[in-house]
């Protein structure tokens, strides 16, 4: 039989907030750690501080107490709090006091007007309208004195707002032994808790609407999914504001488990802190974007069996792999990296998800009846499934295993679709379409979206009339007798050839990266269509941002090459870009339409494009060779754009325009 809770004395709640008080009641988990926080210093040996569950739980009741001095129940905060401890206490302090949250990351307080966050901050006040903004003191300061120097728009919003200093809300600390769950005044199963904004891989990011009841469902149809219980030991340095980063802070409590926090910044400048902490901490399961693995392997400062005594991975259950598409072969080469170091096969779980439903929708892990750490899973029928034996689908691995058409998923009351884009009628197994997921764990819909609400989140089936599905934009096939659903790319990414077939960009982007990945950064590539032509840009690594025009055109013929060799599709402009340019989302996903702007909006510090075929004519004052031309860090700059074709202009360092008409 398979019981959800690990102890049927002790029920499931209706938020997640309420399985806190639960768990710091009991003598067993008083003292245990709730979450630790990891900071990296100079030294490349972490210092950590924590917060038991009876710290936590005391904590939180103390600040919900706090905010209900100068705020009102329902009304909407934004954190502006940094990655830490204290941010994890203020989201919980915020449900419980009812409030509706809007976590986000504090931009630089001189707030550039250039920067992505200066724009997204005007986007979270005009869209959710917060009564206040809780921050820490320092920031308020600085803040305040930005405030009194400028008279923009930005400063007007930021003045309108109350300031609440985490200090201040944390001044008074009160025992919570005497909680009483039957008068919890809380965010209630049925209200909305908090705002999550989309990742904008696809276009502006969207605010989506999530209930405390629908959160809950969703972190306990994961903890369901990966199979975690109180043992669990869990790793993330992913962003504590969204989607995965914050699901697993929820997970943590739902569980019962310890969870092991770092900053996004901290894994970028050293990615192998990622792996030294799960090592160090037995971490039993770790969520991470695919990107994530190369990264490591690439960065990990030499890391070789009998160099890295501090890296063990035998403890891992759950090596949580998110960011769809996911390449086997990127997985692979991990394992072949780290299976020296512990590292079980059997741990890679490929996952989905989506803001729209809180974020966890499917893993196509499944635990075995005596995994190799000798855990016993309760269900001795459920078929195991792991890495090695993953069957494969143009180069991806499955993120999901479907039940038969017309039934819940095994994993709570999920139903995962394919469906025609245009009719929204489900496809055959094997035919490529829109995945559709309906759920307890679905969004109520965007804030001030009310038309793109009724088109996302309540789609319907036709002979399903009394159950909504979410269009999540991404596009999937179903394949094999298992069902395996493989999440093969995003609708409005795909790219259209010639021949009426379509291909998704990063088969061009990972051929592209393939051919050169000694001077290319990897992840840092984006393929679009403009006009009739398929466009790469890509990032160069700072040390050949100076080489010579011939070693810069042979990337460009090389990315060409490769790309018609893996893909049979001809690009037929390649621009290589300095480190940066290329537009990623928060979790590291590319957007191509944001790249594709930049490029026509002249945003790019191009060091060289190159044309290519028949449909590039190149103006005569050039010589119309259709050859690149070296840039120098100059910026491309598009003079015109209409239906069928567009000028592109570029400044050359002799101040002479070179014209391409792409037709």
């Amino acid at each position: 039989m398979n019981y959800e809770n690990y102890d049927p004395s002790f029920p499931d709640q209706p938020v997640a907030d309420l399985y806190l008080p639960t768990w710091a009641n009991l003598p067993a988990f008083r003292s245990k750690p709730a979450f630790i926080w990891a900071e990296d210093d100079s030294s490349n040996s972490p210092t950590t501080s924590f917060l038991t569950y009876s710290q936590l739980n005391d904590s939180v009741q103390s600040i919900s107490s706090q905010l209900l001095v100068s705020l009102q129940r329902g009304q909407t905060v934004v954190v502006l709090c940094s990655p830490g401890l204290e941010l994890v206490e203020i989201i919980f302090g915020c449900q419980r006091a009812g409030l509706l949250t809007v976590p986000i990351f504090p931009p630089d307080p001189s707030f550039p007007k250039e920067s992505y966050h200066h724009h997204h901050l005007i986007r979270i006040l005009s869209q959710t309208k917060p009564k206040a903004a809780i921050a820490h003191q320092t920031y308020i300061t600085k803040v305040h004195d930005f405030i009194s120097s400028s008279s923009s728009k930005l400063a007007n919003m930021l003045k309108n707002l109350t300031w609440i200093s985490t200090e201040d809300v944390k001044s008074k600390t009160t025992s919570s032994l005497g909680f009483d769950p039957l008068s919890y005044k809380g965010c209630k199963a049925e209200e909305v808790y908090l705002v999550q904004y989309t990742s904008g891989s696809t276009g502006i990011p969207k605010p989506v609407l999530v209930t405390a009841g629908s959160a809950a469902h969703n972190v306990r149809t994961a903890r369901r999914a990966y199979d975690l219980h109180p043992n669990s030991v869990i790793m993330s340095w992913l962003p504590q504001y969204h989607d995965c980063g914050l699901m697993f802070l929820l997970l943590t409590i739902v569980s019962g488990a310890t969870c092991v926090l770092t900053s996004p910044l901290s894994f970028v400048k050293r990615p192998r802190l990622w792996i030294e902490l799960v090592s160090m901490f037995n971490a039993t399961c770790t969520p991470v974007p695919s990107f994530a693995l190369p990264l490591v392997i690439k960065r990990g400062n030499t890391i070789r069996q009998g160099t890295s005594g501090t890296i063990n991975l035998r403890s891992l259950r759950n090596l949580i792999i998110i960011n769809e598409p996911i390449y086997k072969s990127t997985v692979e080469e991990f394992v072949t990296v780290f299976r020296p170091f512990g590292l079980n096969p059997s741990s890679i779980s490929p996952s989905y998800g989506l803001a729209e439903n809180c974020t966890f929708v499917s893993t196509s892990w499944r635990p075995s009846s005596s995994d190799h750490d000798g855990h016993i899973n309760r269900d001795h029928h459920q078929k195991a499934s792991s890495f090695p034996n993953f069957p494969t689908h143009n180069k991806l691995l499955p993120s999901a295993k479907l039940a038969p058409f017309g039934e819940s998923n095994e994993v709570e009351d999920m139903e995962i679709v394919i469906v025609n884009e245009e009719t929204f009628e489900p496809v055959e197994d094997g035919t490529e379409g829109e995945i559709v997921v309906s759920s307890p764990s679905n969004a109520s819909g965007y804030l001030g979206h009310p038309s793109l609400t009724h088109e996302v989140f309540h789609g319907r089936l036709s002979n399903k009339v009394n159950r909504c599905f979410v269009r999540t934009g991404d596009r999937g096939v179903v394949k094999g007798e298992e069902r395996l659903l493989f999440v093969t790319g995003r609708c409005l990414d795909v790219i259209k050839l010639r021949n009426d077939k379509e291909i998704h960009p990063h088969y061009i982007e990972t051929s592209a990266y393939n051919s050169c990945p000694k001077f290319l950064r990897g992840g840092c590539l984006a393929a679009f269509k403009v006009g009739k032509v398929i466009a790469l840009v890509g990032e160069i690594v700072k040390t050949i941002e100076r080489e010579n025009y011939s070693a810069l055109r042979r990337i460009c013929e090389g990315i060409r090459e490769r790309v018609m060799k893996d893909e049979g599709v001809e690009v037929g402009l390649v621009v290589l870009v300095k480190s940066g340019c290329v537009p990623k989302t928060t979790s590291g996903k590319i957007q191509r339409w944001a790249a594709k702007e930049k490029l026509i909006g002249g945003e790019m510090s191009v060091v060289m494009e190159m044309p290519f075929g028949d449909e590039l004519r190149m103006n005569k004052v050039d010589g119309g060779k259709g050859e690149g031309k070296v840039l120098d860090g100059k910026k491309m700059v598009m003079t015109d754009i209409w239906e069928e074709s567009f000028l592109i202009s570029f400044s050359t360092p002799l101040n002479r325009p070179l014209l391409i008409s792409l037709l």
